[in-house]
């Protein structure tokens, strides 16, 4: 009977607990649900996650690069709904495999992003100190390099250098893997300094001094205690992170000095489309309204998400 009465208020604990979660998660949820914009965005994403991976079923990545000069440049038809390309190239085809490279870069861009920004701003702001010093400075003297000159700079510096890589089946020229990590590289500083302000007043929280009172280690309190409160901005920011990249990955390759061939992006199409900009309009309309669709629903949703998370929007919007 001892013991059962000593287990007893553990296991309440932990169910109240649960429940505070469960309850807290649904309460997020309906706001997010109450955001008439973010619900909408939502569904438009989902609607290009949908066109791009079961528009595979249809084409392979062999339909998207086979050009044949005797059909380019035609406009939109019922055998080729988004026309053809200045070498004869399917459009539909290949904005369909360009989305699923323009999309996988900007998710795995700012992954890279939050990870750097993440760590950095909770060592900064948990340990303080020297560490907090140099870790801002770090910070502050990145910030004040303009992120897209830098990123232009070494796209075009270590362009041709990584050879096409063969994953899961599919070929990616090695200026994928330049993007996303210069991407990443250059695009955590703000995240940084927004978790470093959450840490800053979650360490003196009564909850984090009572864990270091009881002798939690550093490690402890940081994984259990600091970085689940930091969630909420963090996962705001990276959404709207994906849509910086995804737009960054255009600028570049519109350039000239973004993702190379034979890889397809949405920016590199728009690349090839520039001298036809009056004479063939289909180049550039339909990856560019691809481009504009995805950033916007994914600036819809991370308004939304903004909103749910922050208990001050718990009203009708």
């Amino acid at each position: 009977m001892a013991t059962q009465t000593r287990t007893r208020p553990a296991s309440r604990g932990r169910e109240s607990a649960a429940v505070v979660n469960l309850s807290r998660s649904r309460r997020t949820i309906k706001r997010f649900l109450r955001h008439r914009v973010a619900v909408i965005g939502l569904v438009i994403m989902i609607g290009i996650a949908l066109f791009v991976t079961v528009g595979a079923l249809f084409y392979s990545e062999a339909d998207a690069n086979y050009n044949d000069t005797s059909r380019r440049l035609q406009p939109p038809s019922q055998e080729f709904p988004f026309g053809t390309d200045t070498i004869g190239r399917n459009i539909l085809a290949r904005i369909i495999y360009g989305g699923q490279i323009s999309i996988l870069i900007g998710v795995t861009a700012v992954t890279v992003s939050v990870v750097v920004g993440t760590v950095i701003g909770v060592a900064s702001g948990y340990f303080g100190g020297l560490v907090d010093s140099v870790l801002m400075r770090v910070t502050e003297a990145m910030l004040s390099i303009p992120s897209l000159l830098l990123l232009l700079v070494m796209a075009k510096f270590f362009s041709g250098k990584i050879p096409t890589q063969v994953i899961l089946g599919r070929s990616f020229s090695g200026s994928v893997i330049v993007i996303v990590v210069i991407l990443g590289l250059t695009s955590w500083m703000t995240l940084a300094r927004i978790v470093r302000s959450a840490v800053l007043s979650i360490r003196e929280t009564e909850y984090v001094l009572a864990a270091r009172a009881l002798g939690a280690t550093n490690r402890r309190i940081i994984l259990a205690h600091v970085l689940p409160n930091t969630l909420a901005p963090v996962i705001v920011a990276a959404t709207l992170g994906v849509a910086t990249a995804i737009l960054s990955e255009a600028y570049i390759s519109f350039l000239g000095v973004g993702v190379q061939p034979p890889t397809a992006t949405w920016g590199n199409m728009l690349d090839g489309s520039r001298q036809f900009i009056e004479d063939a309009p289909w180049l550039w309309f339909f990856p560019g309204l691809m481009i504009v669709l995805t950033v916007l629903s994914i600036n819809f949703i991370g308004d939304g998400l903004r909103d749910a998370f922050d208990p001050r929007s718990d009203k009708k919007v």
